[in-house]
């Protein structure tokens, strides 16, 4: 009986072991005393990270969820589990009277002091309220501050949320983290200020100061400060929610006077005005009409030199449609570029329907800070992108510290609606001067140029001839054109492929409507500008889709083929090539392949070549084999006429022709025929 009770007695002391063993250990105690009189209240409660064992908070031997602190009271407690940081927040709230008592300007401590606190995720409030005509600043001590926007975090946790007051609602002025330009918010009557750190951060200072400065008169200032070439983000009040109704928000702008500023919208949003506009006003150094308004649909000012003042004003809304209006947006510092400096013109006021877009070119994003680079229109309204538009004259400058990162687009229409007033007419198809002298390079200048339908038909005469940019013979010029006509019927538009400076194509007749776009690859561009040029005349009507006249060099191949080459000739398209031979040669026409490929669902698709002096003629049907190389002593004729054809079997031809010495030829077939 005796080993029995034995027995029991160490199965129950080890089950009791076990038990304790499993229990949550205890964190070590902590105790808060906060002064009588010292407006402090602590708060112990529930953070939002979801965690799936419980822990309590041991207050009187009575375990609780909630824990509060009230000034003059102090109470020793202790967590009932290891991590107490994965459960609990910690609010430190102070409630700062300047109506009644005496404000405490000045800089602002940590009460109670970190080190006091019990490791969990803190926030310090203070809450400060003064008179109504009273102003109160803050000052922010190195580092200053920079706004972040919803959805953003602070790289090391540690966050600003300021909010002031306007009539009796509570306004977000913003989020902040440190590392950024702003040094100093001033706001009117109240000022809710929240200093997020987290529970492994030992920060032991409050980073900021308070104080009083006379009535602003709005609802905040903020102040930016930049040291040197950087950028701040900046959003107005309560975004992405509505400013409030018919309030005035103030930016200030710090800038080293040998720097240059440019303000950038990045979104923005208006709401539906009953009275007044709403309005962006500029306080801007050397101006001589301050303010300076603008809408916040307007281009914003840029390359401004020395401190300025940015204000957003709302107005009163619609009661049943109210809208929202919000602002972010962005301000560039950095230094000015010698083109700053350089005002050109250009001058379109004579050109017809000509527009000039300067933009920058596609380039992957960097991480770093990568200076702006902006067009200015009459040297203030400055943006990424800039459009100077017909009939008249453009004053531009550049803040850029590289031009190569922008280019520019030009768009010119030429038509002709009345065929009897315009037979014959020619026009030059070049790029302007007063395009060429920018310091920027030209990357497309597209020519529209539009007929009447089934009166009139194009012929280009280039300035010097052309070749056909094919695999077998690939352009290598500084520019090209690309050429290109469209049809009122889906699927017709011909795309006839590049052509360069250098090649035996004399002139292109096009049916129809069609585009031109002189595309440059190099800045060599500028080096060979007098190569560029095409004469567009307007002719009569003819029936084929496009002719090409050709007159080929006696030096080289001369490389053909059919337009749509990637997708195929068109249905019932035709095409020719006018083909010249000089007096003393043998032109020599040799197909790369033995067959096109072509299968043709309705109708029939044939080749002619045609000798010009004699009319003799071969006919080739193109689903079949491809004649063999010809020689032609004359001026011939190539016209290819396409079927339907089946889907994936489309028609493309490339050809070639060469030049031969008659004499050589005559020696080759006596040969020949000796053999």
């Amino acid at each position: 009986m005796a080993g029995l009770n034995c027995g029991v007695t160490l199965a129950l002391l080890g089950g009791l072991l076990l038990g304790a063993a499993l229990l949550p250990r205890r964190a070590e105690a902590s105790e808060i005393a906060l002064p009588p009189g010292s407006g402090l209240t602590v708060s112990i409660k529930p953070g939002t990270l979801s965690v799936a064992r419980p822990c309590y908070i041991l207050f009187s031997k009575t375990p609780t969820i909630m824990l509060s602190i009230k000034s003059g009271e102090k109470k020793t407690f202790s967590f009932m589990c290891q991590n107490p940081e994965n459960h609990f927040v910690i609010e430190i709230h102070k409630n700062i009277d300047c109506v009644s008592g005496r404000c405490p300007f000045g800089e602002v401590q940590l009460q109670p002091p970190t080190s006091a606190l019990p490791a969990l995720n803190r926030t310090f409030i203070w809450d400060i309220q003064a008179h109504k005509s009273i102003g109160l600043e803050l000052q922010f001590s190195m580092p200053r501050l920079r706004q972040i926007g919803p959805g953003e975090s602070c790289p090391d946790g540690v966050t600003h949320s300021i909010s002031g007051r306007t009539n009796a609602a509570m306004v977000k002025i913003g989020t902040f983290c440190s590392n950024g330009t702003v040094s100093r918010i001033k706001m009117q009557e109240r000022v809710k200020m929240a200093l997020h750190l987290p529970w492994f951060h030992d920060r032991n200072v409050s980073g900021f100061s308070i104080a009083n400065r006379s009535s602003i008169k709005r609802l905040c200032i903020i102040e930016s400060v930049f040291e040197g070439e950087g950028s701040a983000t900046l959003m107005s009040a309560n975004y992405p929610d509505g400013f409030p109704e018919d309030e005035l928000m103030t930016w200030q702008f710090v800038i080293p006077p040998h720097l240059r500023a440019s303000v950038s919208f990045l979104h923005f949003n208006v709401s539906n005005c009953e009275k007044k506009e709403e309005r962006v006003e500029y306080y801007i150094p050397g101006s001589t009409t301050n303010p300076e308004v603008y809408k916040l649909a307007d281009k914003q000012p840029g390359n401004m030199a020395g401190n300025f003042n940015l204000s957003l004003q709302g107005c009163d809304q619609d009661a049943q449609n109210p809208g929202i209006l919000r602002l972010k947006f962005q301000v560039l510092v950095q230094h000015p570029q010698n083109e700053s400096y350089i005002t050109y013109t250009v001058d379109l006021s004579n050109e017809r329907a000509t527009s000039l877009t300067i933009e920058p070119r596609p380039v992957k994003l960097s991480r770093k800070f990568v200076p702006g680079c902006f067009v200015c229109l009459e040297s203030r309204a400055c943006s990424t992108n800039l459009t100077l538009t017909p009939g008249s004259k453009h004053k531009i400058s550049f803040l850029c510290d590289d031009l190569t990162r922008l280019w520019m687009n030009a768009k010119q229409t030429i038509s002709c609606m009345d065929h009897r007033s315009c037979h014959r007419k020619s026009y030059l198809l070049q790029v302007p001067r007063d395009i060429l002298q920018l310091p920027v390079q030209l990357h497309d200048f597209s020519w529209k140029l539009l007929v009447p339908k089934d009166k009139l038909s194009l012929a280009l005469v280039p300035a010097e001839k052309l070749q056909q940019d094919t695999r077998e013979r690939i352009c290598n010029t500084s520019f090209s054109y690309l050429m290109a006509s469209s049809s009122s019927s889906p699927g017709q538009d011909l795309y006839f492929g590049y052509f360069c400076s250098g090649g035996s194509i004399e002139q292109i007749q096009v049916k129809q409507n069609m585009s031109v776009t002189l595309r440059t690859f190099s800045p060599s561009f500028q080096q060979e500008v007098s190569k560029q040029g095409l004469k567009v005349s307007f002719i009569p009507h003819f029936k084929e889709e496009g002719v090409f006249t050709v007159t080929p060099d006696t030096k080289s191949k001369v490389y053909l083929r059919t337009p749509n080459w990637e997708r195929g000739l068109p249905s019932l398209n035709s095409v020719s090539w006018n083909i010249s031979v000089p007096n003393d040669q043998v032109a020599c026409l040799t197909f790369v392949k033995e067959q096109t490929g072509l299968v043709c669902q309705t109708g029939r698709a044939f080749m002619i070549i045609q000798d010009q002096r004699t009319q003799a003629e071969e006919v080739f049907t193109l689903e079949e084999m491809l004649p063999k190389p010809s020689f032609h002593h004359h001026n011939f004729w190539v016209n290819v006429s396409n079927c339907s054809p089946v889907s994936g079997k489309q028609l493309n031809l490339l050809f070639q022709v060469s030049l031969t010495p008659r004499t050589i030829v005559g020696k080759r077939r006596k040969t020949r025929a000796w053999l």
